[in-house]
């Protein structure tokens, strides 16, 4: 019967124990890194795109490029917590996501002025970057000096066109290879209100 007893106690205390790590989220599902890092990234370090980013993610500002081939309006976007953890560091946290759309531009003359620029349905493509300041997947041509790069055309959302990060990003990104690669004036959001 003492025996008994105890199988039932140690018996209630594993469901007890199964139970809180269950309202915890913790039992049945194995806790993989992956999902903590990104919920973009695939274990090979394939970059999904960032469905309905510009519902789920807050705007950090955009630029506006008047000629050329990447001209029209360049909106970019991360998550909350990235706002969140970029005010209290002056950093990109390790996972964050960063999301620049490009539109396509027209011009008119309204009430607050003539020549008025604004941001058209034409979308010509998106890049996307995750920070990683792991280097989790150090043999993948796409991620580097603290980035994951992709390079998404409106085509194919599925498909990323960027194949070496080296040749196909980081040019663009040289002039602030100080600043973790990224150019942060034109995103005033990352400032404290």
């Amino acid at each position: 019967m003492r025996r008994y007893r105890t199988s039932a106690r140690a018996a209630i205390a594993v469901c007890a124990a199964i139970g809180f790590a269950a309202s915890l989220g913790l039992a049945a599902s194995p806790v993989i890194a992956q999902e903590t890092f990104s919920p973009y990234v695939d274990s090979k370090g394939n970059i999904t795109f960032p469905e309905s980013f510009r519902i789920n993610m807050v705007h950090l500002g955009s630029w506006f490029v008047p000629e050329g081939g990447a001209s029209g309006f360049h909106d970019v976007y991360t998550e909350r917590t990235t706002v969140e953890a970029y005010r209290k560091t002056g950093k990109f946290p390790d996972g964050a996501t960063l999301v620049k759309e490009l539109r396509a531009a027209k011009s008119g003359d309204y009430t607050t002025g003539k020549g008025v620029n604004y941001a058209t349905d034409g979308l010509k493509q998106w890049f996307v970057m995750i920070k990683d300041a792991k280097g989790r997947f150090p043999g993948n041509a796409l991620w580097g000096d603290g980035w994951g790069w992709a390079l998404y055309k409106p085509d194919d959302r599925a498909k990323n066109v960027a194949v070496n990060y080296k040749t196909d990003c980081l040019g663009c990104h040289v002039p602030v290879k100080n600043k973790d690669w990224v150019y942060t004036e034109a995103y005033p959001t990352l400032s404290p209100e």
